[in-house]
């Protein structure tokens, strides 16, 4: 094998752990602390946790973008974040299991204090990781686009382990996930010291201020094709955190329907929702081909629908006669995220300069799972306390309004895409 190959496998391999250990540390909770909550007794808090991953979204990937851009490497400030993370995440899984030894109720506020600490420094690490891992794939001279998402698929190969992990291990409904999380950010924390320099500007004098607090990254706007791809990326992270936080609370609700208690879907809730995972791992692989043979607009096109599909499909099953229903939807989830998620953080890389990559995808965070995720939290929690969690309903009467929540959120994604379609200013240009 010749050096230079032999240095681009090196390189795939390292940024291949990256990718596992940085997704494994959010797989740990993200889909499962909803259940948690619920069983802790804050099931009408659920929505603020999620909103929250939004909010700390609106300004740290930015923030700490900029950084990376100006003055500190990307590799070393991904290693920073997530080592405050995991203490800020270990402090949580503290108060969530200090309430279990004393039997007492959980602190609320302490807990959402330090899970919005923790999640506030994991945040960022997204796009960090990403910059990372383009910067590397440079220095070797490999194809981002062509090899990245190969690589990125075993991000979501962590998240599923770590789903599978918690839910086999019987933390889904437990503090100890938090916990797991905190092990793998620690680790990535550590592993990141080892991995190739990105570059950083220069803020000498002469420079603008814009310039020296790395906001050239919102000049972006400028551009009608990218001030229309960022209001678009906004409104459909809108649609991000809302499975992720109501999908295992959702299924487990089935149990106290003697028609469908004691199933194993049911118990295993996590293990369902993996499968969205899984789908994830194919779709990746996909990307590439679509990208260069339809576009950016028809890639996101295609994932608006998925996400029509996402929620409809939830809204029309249940864990019995109907699970195909779950499974399908589960599966058409790999396109609506992946051809979103990672096809956008592709096209912002291409579209915008090396002098603010970094800052480019943390404004690319900022308005997906900052300003997006944030409004569309909140949305679903005022939806899904009205319909599901109102006082006095009945088990039937919860379930009804499931179904109705599930559907409003399927009828958002529809508009969206439509008015997508017709106003997003692109013509592709057929890559063979």
């Amino acid at each position: 094998m010749s050096n230079v190959k032999y240095k681009m496998n090196n390189m795939r391999f390292r940024l291949i752990v990256m990718n596992f250990l940085e997704f494994a540390a959010w797989g740990a909770y993200l889909t499962s602390m909803g259940a948690y909550l619920a069983n802790a007794g804050l099931g009408t808090d659920i929505g603020n946790y999620y909103a929250m991953q939004g909010i700390v979204s609106i300004f740290m990937p930015a923030l700490m973008g900029i950084v990376a851009d100006r003055w500190v490497q990307a590799q070393r400030l991904l290693s920073f974040c997530h080592l405050m993370a995991a203490i800020f995440m270990g402090l949580s899984a503290w108060v969530g299991i200090s309430a279990l030894q004393t039997d007492t109720f959980v602190d609320g506020r302490m807990l959402f204090l330090f899970y919005s600490l923790s999640v506030a420094f994991y945040m960022p690490t997204l796009g960090l990781s990403y910059s990372t891992a383009y910067t590397a794939l440079d220095k070797v001279g490999l194809d981002t686009i062509k090899a990245f998402p190969p690589i990125r698929v075993f991000g979501t190969v962590g998240f599923i382990c770590a789903m599978v992990f918690v839910d086999l291990m019987g933390y889904q409904n437990t503090p100890v996930q938090f916990i797991v999380s905190a092990v793998v950010s620690l680790s990535l924390a550590v592993y990141a010291l080892t991995l190739p320099s990105c570059p950083v500007g220069r803020s000498g004098a002469g420079c603008s201020l814009t310039e020296a607090f790395g906001l050239k990254a919102f000049t972006l706007f400028k551009d009608k094709k990218m001030a229309y791809f960022f209001v678009f990326s906004f409104m459909l992270g809108v649609s991000l955190q809302i499975t992720n936080g109501y999908a295992n609370p959702f299924i487990q609700s089935f149990g106290d329907n003697p028609a469908y208690m004691g199933m194993f879907f049911v118990k295993h809730s996590n293990l369902l929702v993996s499968l969205s995972q899984v789908s994830e791992t194919l779709c990746i692989l996909l990307i590439p081909y679509f990208l260069k043979r339809f576009g950016i607009k028809i890639v996101m096109l295609i994932a608006m629908l998925a996400w029509v599909g996402r929620f409809a499909f939830f809204g029309m099953g249940n864990p019995g006669s109907g699970v195909w229903l779950f499974i399908l939807s589960c599966i058409v989830y790999g396109v609506a995220f992946d051809f979103f998620n990672v096809s956008g953080s592709l096209f912002v890389n291409k579209e915008t300069d090396i002098s603010m990559r970094s800052s480019a995808q943390g404004l690319f965070i900022l308005m997906t799972n900052g300003l997006g995720s944030t409004l569309g939290s909140l949305a679903a929690k005022t939806i899904i306390n009205h319909y599901v969690f109102a006082e006095g309903l009945t088990v039937m009467e919860q379930a009804a309004g499931w179904q109705t929540s599930w559907y409003i959120f399927a009828g958002y994604a529809m508009v969206v895409a439509i008015a997508f379609a017709i106003l997003f200013p692109y013509k592709h240009v057929r890559e063979d």
